[in-house]
């Protein structure tokens, strides 16, 4: 199996064309990274909510209780 390109130099000027092709590489690998950022930041916001909703339902929980023993 040969290989398409003789050098590393070869491999980035891709036939002439490296400006369109790495422009194409560039535009696809940033929204997916920032997809992949964006993600991660909305689940952390998400288990921060459950977790202070959680905690408040204990809160209440816990004065409703304390107004049935009082």
């Amino acid at each position: 199996m040969n290989s398409a390109f003789v050098s590393w130099t070869d491999f980035f000027a891709m036939g002439g064309y490296a400006f369109y092709v790495w422009l194409a590489v560039t535009l696809t690998f940033i929204p997916l990274l920032m997809l992949v950022v964006h993600t991660r930041l909305q689940h952390r916001t998400i288990l921060n909510s459950v977790t202070r909703q959680q905690a408040r339902e204990k809160r209440i929980q816990a004065a409703r209780q304390a107004e049935g023993t009082e």
